[in-house]
């Protein structure tokens, strides 16, 4: 039977970040025993848009978003929108999101965004090789398409953006997207693609992969809810649905529900939200595109998978607790209408709803606190994915003993004290 108090670390949360962790630490010789209170990978690692988006190096808003504050209240099935029922609660984090779209602040988290997504594509290379499973991620690139001539403006002022954060790009005209994705229509006129992004076949079998390496190298799963949680001389201990026990260090990498337990160990209240992100799985579909590909104008992606077709995106402020509204997932395909030659089916579809963790400043907390006891990976927003290979190899630095987050200036930006 797993003694916890012998435990090196406790990871907290078996999302993607956390599995990946967990697996860095344990490949250092640490025992670790990894908590979650469902089944590894089914919380938004389930059903992410599985895009390696390096190229998304801007925050999720910037000044435009006043403007488009009344379209969010007002349109159900618009791609961004706020719960009228959840606006109280929500004010704080929307002031805090705009007092850091000012120019420093903003600049501030291009560049943090940036800094994580540079080595994320080189970060998955390792880590899928170290498991022998380097196949599940496509290094095929990803387009953004655009279909009114009156949306050109905005893919070239997009264009120059990128280009001036040194993100890989090329301007495809629409004849050139259609010899390699023929199956789109002639309503697109042109887009950019990135060669420096991918997409994952299936991010849960991605997780069910590194899940297996973990427990090869000797990592524990345990099903329990951790209900709280204190920081003690010789570590840390953990309140669980079924028990107490310790560890020398714990690290909190469960997405959305993670403001709780850090208040409970640092005493720290993170401005922590989430972004309900929707997926409308078309499994018939699975050879109308050749990688990922997202629509400037009707803002959401199209990721070809193993198991079909998944169209994701639309934002949602809607918190924790109110159920999904599904109508949101199968609005994906009515979207989707009018891209291609032939529309897609929605046969046997599935529609999936997830919790996306999203910190104002649109920036990750990264971190080592409370003398190297708690260790902080959380607030990914809709990068988690992406940025989960690169965030496990800090992670494992900042757990090591004989270095410390001081070596690591990189991480300045991702501190928990920044709030």
């Amino acid at each position: 039977m797993f003694d916890a108090h012998r435990a090196d670390v406790a990871v907290v949360g078996a999302g993607i970040i956390g599995v990946a962790c967990a697996l860095q630490l344990a490949r250092q010789g640490r025992q670790v025993v990894l908590i979650d209170q469902q089944a590894p990978g089914m919380g938004a690692s389930y059903g992410n848009a599985g895009h390696l988006a390096t190229e998304q190096v801007f925050p999720i808003a910037d000044l435009s978003i006043l403007k488009r504050l009344p379209a969010m209240l007002l349109d159900p099935m618009g791609p961004l929108r706020l719960d009228w029922k959840y606006l109280p609660s929500a004010l704080p984090w929307f002031a805090r999101l705009l007092f850091n779209l000012g120019p420093t602040h903003y600049q501030r988290t291009v560049a943090g965004i940036r800094a994580l997504n540079e080595d994320s594509q080189a970060a998955w290379q390792r880590l899928l090789h170290n498991i022998g499973r380097p196949g599940l991620l496509r290094e095929e690139g990803s387009l953004l398409v655009y279909e009114r001539a009156n949306s050109r403006a905005a893919l070239e002022t997009l264009q120059r953006r990128m280009q001036q954060q040194n993100v890989p790009l090329e301007f495809w005209p629409g004849d050139a997207i259609r010899q390699v994705a023929p199956h789109l229509s002639d309503r697109v006129q042109g887009g950019l693609f990135f060669p420096g992004t991918g997409h994952f076949l299936d991010p849960y079998q991605v997780v069910c992969e590194l899940v297996d390496a973990a427990k090869a190298c000797g990592v524990q799963f345990l099903t329990r809810q951790v209900r709280n949680g204190r920081v003690e001389a010789d570590g840390v201990t953990l309140d669980t649905d079924q028990g107490a026990f310790s560890a020398r260090q714990v690290l909190i990498a469960c997405g959305a529900h993670s403001a709780k337990l850090t208040a409970a160990l640092t005493g720290k209240k993170v401005p922590l939200d989430t972004e309900r992100g929707y997926h409308l799985m078309l499994p018939h579909e699975r050879e109308r595109l050749p990688f990922a590909v997202t629509s400037l104008e009707r803002k959401f992606i199209m990721t070809p998978m193993a198991g079909g077709l998944r169209l994701a995106g639309t934002v949602e402020f809607a918190g924790l607790e109110r159920p999904a509204n599904m109508q949101r997932a199968w609005q994906l395909h009515r979207l989707s209408q009018g891209l291609f030659r032939q529309d897609l089916s929605a046969q046997d579809a599935t529609p999936w709803m997830g919790f996306r963790p999203s910190l104002p400043d649109s920036l990750p907390i990264i971190d080592r606190v409370c003398e190297g006891k708690v260790l902080l990976a959380f607030g990914h927003q809709h990068l988690g994915l992406t940025q989960a290979a690169v965030t496990a190899e800090w992670v494992a630095q900042l757990a090591s003993t004989d270095r410390r987050g001081a070596e690591l200036p990189a991480l300045g930006p991702y501190r928990l004290d920044r709030f």
